[in-house]
């Protein structure tokens, strides 16, 4: 039985992936999982071992060369967040691909020349970690439901920015935001703005406790009058909200992987679980049920895997992915709860014991059905498209 994602190589593999794929790993082994467990607690990743994947080249794997970056397509990238995932601690993944895959991607799409010079090379290096303010406490995957607002100092043609953001990941440690405000009076009328650390009226209003992701630091954002120069405005003003939903598919496409490495991770241990553990005369894995139960899971996670990797082949070819990512998203994000529920299960009470892997995988997998994208609003996205 196959139950590692990386097992079995795509139809897309190139020796460039599987040497990126290696590297990533050796990273985990050796500087996530020996201590994650002390950041579940402290509620954050140390900053140093951002840094440490920023001189690793691991940061900017889709940027351009002149800032550091590796100027790799879509499936390079996948392959990192596959890679990544393979880690049992999901606030440590969530941390890496805000910054990298649903942050800082901002920067490089809609960035001018002079923004990307003050910013992209530090982001890059993992010496600048970003967070992105969209959801608000009555808006998430709406986002034209957001009420932020940003309002242009006719004066000094400074923009001034009211509002609340809330479950906004790296909130508390990020220092560069990137935040979404309605801008003028049309629906859909939203602009992005770059907002530093420590601009005055800019906070944090509390850290939020999760039930999951717990090494990932989570926060209400508040903006009291915030005032940042025009420069700042990120890409064309009213613009914001097809920024908004471009970035929506790189992003997806990575909580896809964060799901499949779940998948993939949760039936490795519970293989290995229900091999050992003795019951009823033998192992468990004796047990035809647990046995046909586990194949047809990991068959479903196979096939899910495929198309995540087709669908970032087709954003290298250029196709509209709209569709194709919200089926993904929706069905990853129910299938990785499916396998993790029932892995779980199949552990019996130590499953139910915190600090345990298969504990962990079960509280960090619920998020990955709402965030990004609740299953709902994706298959609604795939229906109006038919």
């Amino acid at each position: 039985m196959t139950t590692s994602a990386l097992d079995q190589p795509t139809i897309y593999d190139t020796p460039e992936h599987r040497a990126l794929r290696e590297q990533v790993l050796r990273f985990v082994a050796r500087e996530v999982e020996p201590h994650a467990a002390a950041w579940e607690e402290q509620g954050f990743v140390p900053r140093e071992v951002l840094k440490r994947m920023g001189q690793a080249g691991l940061f900017g794997l889709m940027y351009e060369s002149a800032y550091g970056g590796a100027e790799a397509d879509a499936m390079t990238n996948l392959v990192f967040a596959e890679a990544l995932s393979q880690s049992t601690f999901a606030g440590f993944i969530i941390t890496v691909l805000v910054h990298t895959d649903m942050a800082s991607p901002h920067l490089h799409h809609a960035g001018n020349a002079a923004q990307k010079d003050k910013y992209l090379r530090q982001v890059i290096a993992g010496e600048t970690i970003c967070a992105v303010g969209i959801t608000e406490p009555g808006a998430g995957s709406d986002v034209a439901g957001i009420r932020t607002t940003a309002k242009r100092d006719a004066a000094t043609g400074d923009w001034v920015l009211n509002g609340t953001k809330m479950f906004i990941t790296n909130g508390v440690h990020a220092d560069l935001y990137f935040i979404a405000a309605k801008s003028g009076p049309g629906k859909r009328e939203v602009s992005m703005f770059i907002v530093e650390k420590g601009t005055p009226g800019f906070s944090v209003g509390r850290a939020l406790k999760k039930t999951g992701w717990l090494s990932s630091d989570t926060a209400e954002l508040v903006l009291d009058n915030v005032r940042i120069p025009a420069a700042n405005l990120l890409g064309e003003e009213g613009k914001g909200f097809y920024s908004v939903m471009k970035n929506f598919q790189t992003e997806r496409i990575a909580l896809a992987a964060m799901a499949v490495g779940h998948c993939q991770q949760a039936l490795r241990l519970t293989l290995d679980y229900v091999r050992q553990r003795q019951a009823f005369g033998g192992p468990l894995w004796n047990q035809q049920v647990i046995r046909q139960r586990l194949s047809m899971l990991d068959a479903k996670t196979q096939a899910a895997r495929q198309f995540m990797y087709h669908c970032a082949w087709r954003v290298t070819q250029g196709h509209d992915i709209v569709q194709d990512v919200s089926m993904l998203k929706a069905l990853t994000g129910e299938l990785v709860n499916e396998v993790v529920h029932t892995c779980q299960q199949f552990h019996g009470g130590m499953g139910y014991i915190r600090e345990t892997a298969i504990e962990r995988l079960w509280r960090d997998a619920r998020i990955l059905a709402i965030g990004g994208g609740a299953t709902e609003v994706m298959l609604e996205e795939v229906a109006k498209r038919y």
